[in-house]
């Protein structure tokens, strides 16, 4: 007991410590008995290998007795042949040129056969002149370690099994929302009389749907239909939206072709499938008329917009401008929505381009902060004036290329050109 206020002294609690009968046993051992019966393996072999000396638990863990050992052996008779052939050609002259070598993963043979995981540790002795007398080695268990690593191997192996058939999955369910993506397109474009049509479908994100579309088709004996737009969301109710979306707008030019009236009838769709579930859909959308004039060769459009981009005009003499549609409000948010029709010619040479908002807001310049804007779409089309659609669509499909992670939508892509008339042939002189 210590006074009030005084903090016990150290050396007294020390020496209650150093009395007690743990300690006392402590003390007893001799420096013989501390050596044979170590945790870990020693020996001491001569500088040719021969064993001189060798403790109680190296012999333990071998299974063998002294005598047949100390002054018989080698060490690397000690080791499976793989372990011979490593000390010989590493161990060996490693220990020769460092005088120490430690932390070596090797195996030893125990009399019933089995094979022991140890990590070998070896100093060489040297004599008051400097001459090497002999070397000294540890061993250390290792079994503990080697089921680690095995474990660990196991892990890592089931990991990577995991991590395939990840990857396999994912492959398969990009197959299967490439080839749903794919019904959600027309296969083909129809070839329509004196005008020439191209199309491109960017792809964003391959693991989940996309919500862009189009489609060309005919009407009657001298009209077709064409539309794009882009559908709000991603994934399966957008894929939902988009098939409602192109069949209310086909099956309503059946009754009445008027691009107003399509857009209309498509709003009044939408609302009233939508507006109650909670979860109201809508969509942009160009919906639009061809009818070519084969005896001028120029083709009339009838067209209008429910809050999509407005289509661009490009001429033959590289002027291109956006062809306006104002009041196109979002299909289907309204149960009465205003649309207003627009109407252009095309003469040889030009062409219409429709798009969706994927190329107009993908992101540039070093940082991604930028994005690419209507105005710099208009003057890349201009700069393509004159091109056929084919090789316009193919410059806007480098162009999206170009934007790597930038473009980060999907992007629907829709020309619609009248052919320019072929160049007078230069007679050969």
């Amino acid at each position: 007991m210590c006074r009030t206020g005084q903090q016990p002294d150290p050396h007294e609690a020390g020496d209650e410590k150093t009395s007690s009968p743990a300690f006392a046993a402590l003390l007893e051992d001799s420096a013989e008995e501390l050596y044979e019966s170590a945790p870990c393996g020693y020996l001491s072999t001569l500088m040719d290998g021969t064993i001189a000396k060798i403790n109680t638990t190296l012999l333990t863990w071998l299974g063998i007795e002294r005598e047949a050992v100390v002054g018989r052996k080698r060490f690397t008779d000690l080791l499976t042949v793989g372990g011979k052939l490593y000390h010989e050609t590493h161990f060996a002259p490693l220990l020769r040129m460092q005088g120490e070598i430690s932390g070596i993963a090797l195996e030893i043979n125990q009399a019933d056969g089995g094979r022991m995981p140890v990590l070998v540790s070896s100093v060489i002795k040297h004599g008051d002149t400097g001459e090497p007398l002999l070397i000294r080695t540890t061993v250390f268990d290792a079994r503990d370690r080697r089921a680690y690593e095995e474990e660990l191997l196991r892990g890592r192996k089931a990991a990577e099994e995991a991590r395939r058939q990840a990857e396999a999955d994912r492959a398969r369910l990009q197959d299967a929302l490439a080839v749903l993506q794919q019904s959600l397109l027309p296969d083909t474009l129809p070839k329509v009389p004196g005008v020439e049509t191209a199309a491109y479908y960017h792809t964003a994100h391959p693991d989940r749907l996309g919500g862009d579309f189009y489609d060309v088709f005919p009407i009657d004996g001298k009209r077709f239909g064409f539309f794009l737009g882009d559908v709000c969301g991603k994934g399966p109710q957008a894929a939902a939206l988009t098939s409602l979306t192109r069949y209310t707008l086909r099956a309503a030019v059946l009754h009445d072709p008027d691009p107003v009236s399509a857009l209309t009838t498509l709003n009044k769709v939408l609302h009233e499938r939508y507006a109650g579930s909670g979860n109201p859909r809508y969509c942009t959308a160009i919906f639009g008329t061809l009818e070519p004039d084969p005896d001028t060769g120029q083709v009339a459009v009838h067209l209008a917009s429910g809050g999509h981009p407005p289509a661009i005009a490009v001429r033959a003499d590289g002027a291109a401008d956006f062809l306006p549609t104002p009041g196109g409000l979002l299909v289907g948010i309204l149960p009465s929505a205003r649309f207003t029709a627009t109407t252009t010619v095309l003469a040889p040479g030009d062409m219409l381009l429709l798009y969706t908002d994927g190329i107009t807001e993908a992101r540039t310049g070093e940082d991604r902060t930028s994005l690419y804007g209507d105005e710099a779409l208009l003057d890349f089309t201009a700069a393509h004036a004159g091109q056929p659609p084919p090789v316009s669509i193919q410059a806007l499909t480098d162009l999206l290329h170009s934007f790597g992670d930038g473009l980060d939508d999907d992007t629907a892509l829709l020309a619609l050109g009248v052919p320019a008339p072929n160049p007078p042939k230069r007679s050969a002189r």
